[in-house]
C-alpha cells in the first residue's frame, strides 16, 4: 500500500508544483463566476494598440502550443480614443470577415501594419475595402459580407463580451487574455528569464481548472 500511495505522489509531484507555482491574486486574476462550454484562449486587443502589435508574434507562439481541444479566439475591442467607436466596430467586423474568407492571419496582419507601420487611418468602409482587395480579396465579396446577417452577429457578440468583462473590471486595457471565460493572465508575475515557457506553463494550469 505504502508502495502504490508512493508512486502516485510521485506522478503528481510535478503537478503538484505547477499548481503551487501560480497563485489567485498574482498570476491570474478570477473574472468571472462560470467558466466557458469549450476551453478556450481569448485575446482582448485593438488593431489601435501599439502594445498588441507587438504582442502578435508572442501570441502566434502561444497558439501553436495549445492543445488540440482548446480554441483561440481573438475578440477585437472598441474602446480606445484613437478612433471614432464606429470605425473601430467596423474593424470588428472586418476580423469577423477575414476569419470567414480564412485569411485571418494575412488580413489581420494587414490592418495592423495600415495602422501601425504606414500611420494611416481607417476613415470609411471604402478604406477597408481597399486594403482587403489589395490582398486578395474580391470587392463584391466583401461588401456582401460586411452586410451579413452571421459577420454582424458576430461582431455584435465580440461587443457583448467586451462590455461583459468590461462591467467586471476585467478589461482595464489591451491586450488582455483570458482563459476558459474565467482567468485573466497577469503577465506582470511571470518569469521574464522565461517568459514565453512560463506563460504556457501558466495557460496549461488554467486550462485545467476548468
Amino acid at each position: 500500500m505504502k508502495k502504490i500511495i508512493g508512486l502516485f505522489l510521485l506522478i503528481a509531484m510535478p503537478f503538484l508544483a505547477n499548481a503551487a507555482q501560480y497563485e489567485e491574486g498574482k498570476h491570474y486574476t478570477v473574472v468571472s463566476d462560470k467558466a466557458s462550454k469549450k476551453p478556450e484562449l481569448r485575446e482582448f486587443f485593438s488593431f489601435y494598440c501599439p502594445h498588441c502589435f507587438s504582442f502578435e508574434p508572442f501570441m502566434a507562439d502561444i497558439k501553436k502550443q495549445l492543445p488540440a481541444d482548446v480554441a483561440f479566439e481573438r475578440n477585437h475591442v472598441d474602446f480606445l480614443r484613437m478612433a471614432p467607436e464606429d470605425i473601430q466596430f467596423m474593424l470588428t467586423k472586418g476580423l469577423v470577415v477575414a476569419q470567414q474568407l480564412d485569411m485571418e492571419e494575412k488580413l489581420v496582419g494587414a490592418m495592423f501594419n495600415y495602422v501601425q507601420v504606414q500611420r494611416a487611418a481607417f476613415s470609411s468602409e471604402k478604406d477597408l475595402r481597399n486594403l482587403f482587395v489589395l490582398n486578395g480579396v474580391d470587392g463584391e465579396q466583401f461588401d456582401k459580407l460586411m452586410k451579413s446577417f452571421n459577420v454582424n452577429s458576430q461582431a455584435k457578440k465580440m461587443k457583448k463580451t467586451q462590455d461583459y468583462y468590461g462591467k467586471r473590471g476585467a478589461i482595464k486595457g489591451v491586450p488582455a487574455v483570458i482563459v476558459n471565460g474565467k482567468y485573466l493572465i497577469n503577465m506582470q508575475e511571470l518569469d521574464r528569464n522565461d517568459l514565453k515557457g512560463d506563460y504556457n506553463k501558466l495557460v496549461k494550469h488554467l486550462l485545467s481548472l476548468g
